[in-house]
């Protein structure tokens, strides 16, 4: 068995042909999407966040908007960049957001990958220490995060309060009971993946990881997973953690789907870098009939070695459109895969 999900990256643009010309369009529109994916059965509603692009950004809002509309799938992000997150803030709008949903909430959370702007953290007020990478204060908010989430008192109250306090040090408020467990991080490489084990988090794998042996991307993204595993029993965590990997995947069942992904150009892996330094390898797309993407699906070793599948849509053809997308993997690929 497997959870199966969809990823959406929220695009909009003010173009004819897009069915989301503006950010109201895009936001409402991932609400009725995951309204329309839980009643067809899928087990997962997750959202890009981006800063300074015409794409989704602010979570949370649209997070409890969704768990407002929704009573049984899952909500998440797939990531949240957390160098440009408040910690205590955002365990705020995480604890709320997560009671309106009555504790569905699945927070990808990451360094985050090259933005649109540079350093665009230092516009929100973010800036590394002496000493620190960009990547190191993403590691460090996520720490603070983490501590936070646990739920205990840390703040010394005021002796004069506004409002009768309970006894000893205050936490944050409000409190989810059981969020901690349910936050990922959106991995790149091996050695981070293994420090996710280390933290408790869950892991997400996405389309691209770091190059780091030539294999294909399906066989480096299996070792990391892999990798990750180990790393958390090596940590001694007792609960059993979740891996999720993200795919472009698209079964051709009529002429609308043959007419858009029938002729992808993207059925092998790519290779590119990310900066000047980082070497990336971009995982392939699938798209072809029901039945010969079932055979070739059958050879990913990364969707096996996962408990979670999220699958990327392209959220500018409409929400009726991307239904049916979801629809059509789990009606005619994912039995055939021992998946559902």
């Amino acid at each position: 068995m497997k959870k199966i999900g969809f990823l959406s990256f929220g695009h909009w643009t003010p173009s004819s042909q897009s069915a989301t010309r503006s950010a109201q369009d895009v936001l409402l529109q991932s609400i009725d999407l995951a309204v329309a994916a839980e009643e067809l059965g899928a087990d997962g509603a997750y959202f890009r966040v981006h800063h300074f692009a015409r794409q989704l950004s602010s979570p949370f809002p649209l997070l409890a908007a969704v768990g407002a509309r929704t009573s049984k799938i899952e909500i998440g992000t797939g990531v949240i960049d957390m160098r440009y997150e408040n910690p205590l803030y955002m365990a705020e709008d995480a604890g709320s957001a997560d009671l309106i949903a009555n504790g569905r909430l699945q927070l990808g959370i990451s360094r985050g990958s090259p933005e649109q702007v540079v350093e665009g953290y230092r516009y929100f007020g973010y800036a590394p220490q002496e000493g620190e990478t960009d990547a190191d204060m993403g590691r460090r908010h996520t720490e603070a995060f983490l501590e936070v989430l646990r739920g205990e008192g840390f703040a010394k109250p005021n002796p004069q309060p506004m409002f009768p306090n309970p006894p000893g040090l205050l936490r944050l408020e409000p409190f989810s009971e059981g969020l901690r467990e349910r936050i990922w991080w959106g991995s790149g490489s091996n050695a981070t993946a293994e420090w996710a084990a280390k933290m408790g988090m869950n892991l997400q794998s996405s389309t691209l990881k770091d190059d780091e042996t030539g294999e294909p991307f399906h066989v480096q993204q299996a070792k990391q997973i892999r990798a990750y595993r180990e790393a958390w029993k090596a940590a001694g965590h007792t609960r059993e953690p979740r891996v999720s990997v993200s795919r472009s995947i698209f079964a051709l069942v009529n002429d609308m789907d043959r007419a858009y992904f029938g002729r992808s150009g993207q059925e092998q892996d790519s290779v590119g870098f990310l900066d000047e330094k980082t070497r990336a390898i971009f995982g392939r797309s699938y798209a072809a009939e029901p039945e010969a993407l079932i055979k070739q699906l059958a050879q990913d070793e990364a969707i096996a070695e996962a408990d979670t599948l999220l699958l990327t849509v392209p959220n500018q053809l409409g929400v009726a459109y991307n239904a049916h997308v979801i629809e059509a993997i789990l009606k005619y690929v994912a039995p055939e895969l021992g998946w559902r």
